[in-house]
């Protein structure tokens, strides 16, 4: 006999199954879902030494997801701030708590029916749950990755609009004061949203 035969075995547990968890469609795009791509290619800003840009729109059946890029190169910016304008980029660092409203990203959006919603500076208009469905429109901020250096620092990020927006001319807004970048704006058509959402393919049709 094998000396470890004589030790005891543990009972088998039964475990509960883990549920996927899936989202409210205001929190984000579907996850079972490839969007159609719109090309969008314009700057909300754009000088010598900043841009923030939109590159494209990827609409859901839900919603759209508007695909962000920013680059900030270094001029006459001492280490000190450019330092700040490093943190400020990645929206972490010295003077960036919940306070510090005029060093955050901020956007909004204004919908062909009248109606209007902004980003706040945790990345969201106004505190949404997962159980509540919040008033329509919101909009939603998600930074994404970016690299840096003592010359040029770049990021990216997206913007979640739900529910997807009626046909006619939209306008995104911006604002980043720790950027030096003031309130700007860019009409987009929004004439191809329905079209495009109804061309979104679901994993598991």
């Amino acid at each position: 006999m094998n000396f470890f035969d004589d030790f005891p075995k543990p009972e088998p547990v039964e475990r509960p199954r883990n549920v996927k968890f899936v989202p409210p469609p205001w929190m984000g795009p579907p996850q079972d879902e490839l969007p159609t791509v719109l090309n969008i290619g314009q700057f909300l800003y754009c000088s010598p030494t900043r841009i923030l840009a939109v590159k494209s729109a990827e609409v859901y059946s839900t919603g759209c997801s508007f695909q962000l890029a920013w680059i900030v190169r270094r001029g006459d910016e001492g280490d000190e701030e450019w330092t700040m304008l490093h943190a400020s980029v990645f929206q972490h660092g010295p003077g960036m708590g919940p306070t510090s409203a005029d060093r955050q990203l901020l956007f909004g959006v204004q919908l062909p029916d009248g109606t209007s919603a902004r980003t706040g500076i945790f990345g969201m208009g106004g505190p949404m749950n997962f159980d509540k469905e919040p008033e329509a429109p919101a909009l939603s901020f998600r930074g994404g990755g970016g690299s840096g250096n003592d010359d040029e620092v770049s990021s990216s990020g997206s913007l979640w609009l739900w529910p997807l927006p009626s046909n006619g001319e939209l306008r995104l807004l911006a604002q980043w004061k720790g950027l030096g970048i003031e309130e700007c704006s860019i009409a987009i058509d929004g004439s191809n949203f329905s079209t495009a959402a109804a061309g979104a393919q679901s994993f598991w049709p």
